[in-house]
């Protein structure tokens, strides 16, 4: 049975603060009994590298 899950983004804005960004999948919880970890675009992240918003995170699987 696949059940939907929150993949959240460890990434922060130019302040500082979290994005608050957030992606909804599913995963099979028989098979897969780990917490999930996928790498996403994140629009709202700052790049310090390049100074400019949005960059490539490791999402990780949060609460529902």
């Amino acid at each position: 049975m696949r059940d939907k899950i929150y993949m959240i983004s460890p990434g922060k804005t130019k302040v500082g603060k979290r994005t608050g960004y957030f992606r909804m999948t599913t995963k099979n919880k028989r098979t897969m009994t780990e917490k999930l970890k996928k790498k996403y675009f994140d629009p709202r992240a700052y790049n310090e590298a390049t100074g400019k918003n949005g960059m490539h995170l490791l999402f990780e699987e949060g609460k529902l």
